[in-house]
């Protein structure tokens, strides 16, 4: 508590610390996030034996402190930097869970399409940008897995800006260059598209021309949607497998109840 306490000023609004740090006018609180960590891997064998799930909790909360502070003194000044560390922390998450649960664990990881799909196959790599899809491939080869999903048209559940609260908003029908507007041609509901092991080759071989792809994510903007949401991309490279659903319908919440926002990143909930 005396370690962390020196993020607590930012609690609510935990971006502020960003822009403080970036300024100097407050002190970072990085050193004492990095010793609580040292001091939890020192101790690792000991806290194990002892209770070892509650050690890996404990662990992992220290590890999403340490990555947040980081990723909210970038944020401000170094935005594929941001990304980048909050990618990485996704992964290490990941294989943190896989070796704690042993040599034959698996995982199914649900992500947006940006996250998922391997970034070295879209415009993200010239921005100098990684994502999970790219570094679980780089890590595990074959035995991972990337399924992407797309959609024409429908509903999204969405925020209009970061903080904003969500509304209920019309997807536009998709852009004549795109993978989804080739996918809306088949006139087919949905379906399932192979692409590591497809059905014919030359679908693949088809496909394999960079198009423009919709990304939409917390965010959506449709008065602004080619620029906001689309991007060139191979979706065969891409991704191993992609679901189409020619109309989408917005998620609903198993329970209505109103619980207080949090940041994705929140190094406070301790």
């Amino acid at each position: 508590r005396v370690r962390y306490g020196c993020l607590m000023p930012w609690a609510s609004d935990p971006a502020m610390y960003g822009r403080v740090t970036m300024t100097r006018q407050y002190r970072e609180c990085e050193h004492e996030v990095l010793a609580m960590l040292k001091d939890l891997h020192k101790k690792r064998m000991e806290y194990s034996r002892a209770d070892g799930e509650r050690f890996f909790n404990a662990e992992q909360n220290a590890r999403l402190v340490s990555n947040a502070e980081r990723y909210y003194r970038t944020m401000y000044f170094a935005e594929n930097n941001s990304w980048n560390q909050r990618d990485q922390h996704m992964f290490e998450t990941l294989q943190s869970v896989l070796d704690f649960r042993g040599p034959n664990a698996k995982a199914v990881i649900w992500e947006h399409n940006s996250h998922v799909g391997d970034a070295r196959s879209t415009e993200m790599s010239a921005r100098g940008e990684f994502n999970v899809g790219q570094l679980v491939r780089q890590a595990y080869g074959d035995a991972a897995y990337l399924i992407g999903f797309g959609t024409d048209h429908g509903t999204v559940a969405a925020a209009s800006e970061w903080g904003g609260p969500m509304e209920i908003k019309q997807v536009r029908p998709s852009h004549p260059d795109s993978y989804e507007y080739l996918c809306h041609e088949v006139k087919a509901d949905n379906f399932l598209l192979p692409l590591r092991e497809p059905l014919k080759n030359i679908t693949r071989e088809k496909l394999l021309q960079e198009r423009l792809e919709r990304a939409i994510g917390v965010i959506y903007r449709p008065e602004t949607e080619l620029q906001s949401h689309y991007f060139y991309a191979s979706l065969p490279h891409q991704f191993d497998e992609y679901i189409w659903f020619d109309e989408t319908r917005a998620v609903e919440a198993l329970t209505r109840e109103t619980t207080k926002d949090m940041p994705d990143t929140f190094p406070f909930g301790l």
